[in-house]
């Protein structure tokens, strides 16, 4: 083990979330079973089972997700890469993209095991920067994909997901990290340069801090130019739907809140579609799943 203390997280809403991507890929690969396209699926985090939650200083993540630690031992859980190999029917490729070489370790015990194994690539690296290359250099005239980005926190930038949508072909869930969010909007608008720079990153441009924030009020003379907090879990969501929105060619109106064991919320689950032309009847589907799914 390394130096840092680790816990491991997962839960309920980890299922919950396999299941409603479980049922969207299933959808998926029935639809188009018959068209001219090679079927990808492309998960970004692919490594299997729980994560690794580190515990540290106030700044990293371990103190941003220390929700995520459930109280009680919790059944260990196959991956979204296990998942995917058991659709039917399956794809044509699958690539599994890990920055963990020994989580890439499991996922080669993974592929060297299925009967798919020679459609199965993985790629050890950035998230960043393996999709950029893929969103960039491959030919998306015949090919259409998947996309599942799980992350940890805010590790996918902006120029990712607009990367992603200009590919026209690529369908994506995308875990928000809503919880993590809202714990850097700190209540009276003092925010360190830091956390304000990731907050950018994430959501590609610096307007959160006007859907976010206004001044407080001075009574009898107006504006004290302060600033206070002005948002809720919604807003929140509603402005990263909204930016997605801006990129994608549609994005499903009913993103799943995902909440741990005692009930605070996690994850906002969310779908986007860049091809124009599938992009309503994507939409539909991931909708009535999001929805459904119990």
């Amino acid at each position: 083990m390394c130096a840092r203390q680790l816990q491991m997280y997962g839960g309920s809403w980890t299922e919950k979330k396999l299941q409603i991507l479980s049922k969207y890929l299933e959808a998926y690969t029935k639809a188009l079973k018959n068209q001219p396209f090679e079927l990808i699926y492309i998960d970004a985090f692919a490594g299997t089972g729980y994560r690794e939650l580190p515990t540290a200083g106030p700044d990293d993540e371990g103190t941003l997700f220390a929700e995520l630690v459930e109280p009680d031992p919790q059944q260990f859980l196959d991956g979204s890469a296990r998942m995917a190999l058991g659709i039917s029917p399956p794809f044509h490729r699958y690539m599994f993209i890990e920055k963990s070489g020994t989580r890439l370790s499991e996922l080669k015990k993974l592929r060297d095991s299925s009967d798919l194994c020679d459609r199965i690539e993985l790629k050890l690296g950035d998230c960043n920067d393996e999709l950029l290359d893929i969103c960039m250099n491959w030919d998306w005239r015949g090919q259409r994909a998947v996309l599942f980005l799980d992350p940890f926190g805010m590790q996918v930038d902006w120029s990712t997901i607009e990367a992603v949508a200009r590919t026209r072909a690529i369908d994506m869930w995308i875990l928000f990290p809503i919880s993590a969010v809202n714990r850097l909007l700190t209540q009276s608008g003092n925010i360190p340069t830091k956390w304000a720079d990731r907050l950018t990153n994430l959501f590609g441009t610096p307007t959160w801090q006007e859907e976010f924030y206004q001044n407080a009020p001075d009574g009898l003379f107006g504006s004290t130019g302060v600033s206070r907090k002005a948002c809720d879990w919604m807003d929140i969501a509603g402005l990263w739907n909204e930016r997605l929105r801006s990129v994608f060619a549609d994005v499903a109106d009913n993103p799943r809140m995902l909440h741990n064991s005692t009930g605070a919320p996690l994850f906002l689950f969310c779908f986007a579609a860049a091809n124009p032309k599938g992009a309503p009847i994507a939409k539909r589907i991931a909708g009535h799943i999001l929805e459904h799914m119990e």
